[in-house]
């Protein structure tokens, strides 16, 4: 960690290397044993203690933690690219989805020598040792802690202040009903292609749709969240009566959908692609078409029983957000 302390705008970080990624050459086949509460499972050459895989995470479904589990291996392939080299905050639900959660960031001790660390100095000259999931092995041990949906952050470990995206995050208000996220949603996607930004949609697999625009990596953390307020406030204006940019809860006019800008914050996370919710049937945060949406979706179509399935037919939708071609110039809206 070089060029000087900490400060609001200026984060040092540095990755702890534990060896080359365990990356077995397929993840078909491959199943959590269920006979024993605790067992061992071997990935990409390494050995992983899954604890509890029997213990019920959806009450009323019947999922199990090993179900859970299952299904983060079984997208794995597509899921793995997109946390790659990026600082994860643990969100952990012990005693399953409807049970009680708290966030955790550091990367708990005792664990295996192979769990590489994005350790990030804050502003209070704290550091903090993210894991940092890399392969499957990582992963099955993040969500064996517990974590339902994983929540990375925007930028990677070796810049953590300048993130690879800008986003939308829409969230009905309440007496706004999935159709005016719906609606909302087409009116950014329309507003940023008007201005040459291509932009992805995913289901938040909660209550909306997170919009996601792949931008060259340069401006900061701050820059980015300040275009995104600004954007935001443009579409409240255009359409009041649907769109709301307002931060503080207690000022939000009922019955809106909200451009939730805020979340572009440096810290802040959302749930990642792939992630699985802790909401009834076990939703997934997924990615969509346009066409898709213009359609109609709803969040229930997309859930722990059925991504798999998806992703084998139409493959990962967000490819683009890993591509190094195609990518928004931001500057350039400065």
């Amino acid at each position: 960690m070089s060029r000087g302390p900490a400060t609001r705008n200026y984060h040092p970080s540095r990755r702890s290397t534990a060896g080359k990624p365990a990356r077995p050459k397929t993840t078909r086949g491959f199943r959590i044993p269920r006979d024993n509460e605790d067992v061992v499972v071997r990935a990409g050459g390494r050995e992983v203690r899954l604890t509890n895989v029997n213990k019920v995470f959806w009450t009323e479904e019947g999922y199990t933690k090993g179900d859970l589990l299952q299904y983060y291996a079984d997208v794995s392939d597509w899921l793995i690219p997109h946390l790659t080299d990026r600082a994860m905050v643990m969100k952990r639900y012990p005693h399953g989805a409807a049970g009680e959660f708290f966030f955790m960031k550091r990367a708990p001790a005792p664990r295996p020598e192979w769990i590489e660390l994005c350790s990030i100095e804050h502003g209070s000259g704290n550091v903090i040792d993210f894991p940092i999931v890399q392969d499957l092995p990582t992963l099955l041990w993040v969500v064996n802690l517990g974590c339902i949906d994983l929540n990375q952050w925007y930028a990677r470990c070796d810049d953590v202040d300048r993130p690879d995206y800008l986003h939308f995050d829409l969230d009905p208000v309440p007496g706004a009903d999935f159709g005016k996220v719906i609606e909302t949603a087409l009116m950014v996607h329309e507003a940023l292609d008007s201005i040459g930004m291509t932009n992805y949609a995913k289901t938040t697999g909660s209550k909306g749709i997170h919009v996601y625009v792949p931008i060259v990596r340069g401006p900061t953390q701050k820059q980015v969240w300040a275009f995104a307020k600004e954007f935001a406030l443009q579409m409240e204006s255009r359409k009041p009566a649907l769109v709301t940019a307002e931060y503080k809860v207690a000022k939000r006019p009922k019955g809106r959908v909200l451009v939730d800008y805020n979340q572009n914050a440096w810290g802040r996370t959302l749930a990642s692609i792939y992630s699985v919710r802790p909401k009834p049937r076990a939703t997934v945060s997924t990615p969509v078409t346009w066409n898709e949406i213009e359609r109609g979706v709803t969040i229930e179509d997309f859930r722990l029983d059925n991504v798999p399935a998806r992703l084998k037919k139409v493959g990962d939708l967000w490819q683009p957000l890993l591509d190094k071609k195609g990518r928004v110039k931001l500057e350039r809206f400065f």
